[in-house]
């Protein structure tokens, strides 16, 4: 979820049209709303704290072949503006995006994916180049990085042309089929706030009741964002309690081996207190003993689990669900830290027992 995030600003509200279900004003339901531009710079205008907005319009299957003499593909064909970049970040690897200057001039221009790109040209640089939408030219001035979802099925790429383009070409007026914005205030009251302004916006200029909620379908990336850190919170709480559970554990077991341990030696520890040995001594070669213990015996478990997960990283493939299954060094450094002072713990008790033998009992000890 966090990667399927990484391009996107936390701080956006998409919005799209959808059709009324309340009587408003002598108006009757099942009235679809339909967004337009003008909406996209009424919200411009309205909505406190605003920083960027796009309106975007999808040319349909059927309208989106893109071809460059035997080479073809359909694609999805997306109509931008150049704020787009501020909202969904584009990896350009080549070229530029959509400037301001195509959009105002209705420049036929199109930026490419990276797979596209390899379908239509086949190696060849396509900066500047031309391939046909429907029949019609586009020059190439820039290519993106795309990663496909990898869910085991063929899924092409977005390409992107500027908005104006599509609206004219396709005789889509000024309609659009999304429009997505930023805010400054990314938190979730401001968040809230911004989608209830947006909405009150666009419920008067296309007249359907506020509280409609089949009127015009919210995407709150902000409320996106706090369901799944509370998802991610949970887990992480339960696998806290798992972890702190399995410590312990190991904490008793070391700890009772160090007692059968030390009743064991108990003639030794005698000998030794006998000969001048401080109970300091005879508590730091237990903890000692316990600590290279836990360490040893932890940090091979901790190889081999760190291994186990390389090896199932190298074998499948990241995809929307499953991604990047590796430990951070930080994670594994921190884990042998825990393991020191969970040997030093489960040595503790056991090392005040040696600790507190009387050298005349040790020695009649059998």
């Amino acid at each position: 979820f966090s990667y399927n995030f990484r391009n996107t600003a936390k701080n956006t509200i998409t919005l799209y049209g959808g059709e009324t279900t309340k009587p408003w004003q002598g108006l009757a339901t099942d009235r679809p709303i339909q967004l337009d531009t003008r909406d996209v710079e009424a919200l411009r205008t309205a909505v406190p704290g605003l920083e960027h907005i796009t309106g975007n319009l999808r040319v349909w299957s059927g309208q989106s072949q893109l071809s460059r003499g035997k080479n073809y593909g359909n694609f999805t064909i997306s109509g931008v503006t150049p704020e787009f970049t501020a909202l969904q970040d584009q990896q350009i690897v080549e070229g530029r995006f959509i400037d301001q200057a195509d959009q105002i001039q209705t420049r036929k221009v199109i930026v490419l994916a990276e797979d596209s790109r390899d379908a239509l040209f086949k190696g060849e640089d396509p900066i500047n180049q031309w391939v046909e939408v429907n029949n019609i030219p586009f020059q190439v001035v820039g290519v993106y990085r795309f990663e496909s979802s990898g869910r085991g099925m063929a899924q092409n790429s977005q390409v992107f042309i500027p908005l104006s383009v599509v609206q004219r070409v396709f005789n889509a007026q000024q309609t659009v089929d999304k429009i997505t914005f930023s805010f400054a205030d990314a938190s979730l009251v401001g968040a809230k706030q911004a989608e209830q302004r947006a909405v009150a916006v666009l419920s008067m200029r296309h007249h359907f009741d506020p509280t409609d909620d089949r009127a015009i379908y919210v995407n709150n990336n902000v409320e996106n964002a706090e369901t799944f850190g509370k998802i991610f919170g949970g887990i992480n709480a339960f696998l806290w309690i798992i972890g702190i559970g399995t410590i312990v554990a190991g904490i008793v077991g070391v700890s009772n081996i160090m007692l059968i341990v030390v009743k064991e030696r108990t003639k030794e520890i005698g000998i030794r207190k006998a000969l001048g040995a401080t109970p300091a001594n005879v508590t730091g070669q237990v903890i000692m003993e316990a600590v290279f213990v836990s360490a040893m015996a932890g940090y091979f478990g901790l190889v081999c689990g760190v291994g186990l997960l390389e090896s199932v990283a190298k074998g499948i493939p990241g995809n929307q669900m499953f991604r990047d299954p590796t430990i951070n060094i930080s994670v594994a450094l921190w884990a042998t830290a825990v393991l020191i002072v969970a040997g030093a713990l489960a040595g503790l008790i056991p090392a005040r027992r040696a600790a507190a033998i009387r050298p005349i009992e040790a020695l009649r000890d059998e």
